[in-house]
């Protein structure tokens, strides 16, 4: 397999490196409260996942 014969420069490899973006995770709302909520996670407004209670949400001030 060929191999670089020099180093890149930090400009191009910045360059090229443009295009790798953090994307937002995706939401879903939450079925008991309609808050939105990251899925395959307990809602932190209610504490509900898949129709059960599973923790007690913290009160916020």
């Amino acid at each position: 397999m060929p191999n670089p014969k020099r180093r890149h420069s930090n400009s191009r490899t910045r360059k090229r490196r443009t295009h790798y973006k953090a994307s937002l995770p995706p939401l879903g709302e939450c079925p008991n409260c309609k808050e939105p909520k990251l899925l395959h996670r307990a809602c932190p407004h209610c504490g509900y996942y898949n129709g059960r209670t599973v923790l007690i949400p913290k009160e916020t001030k």
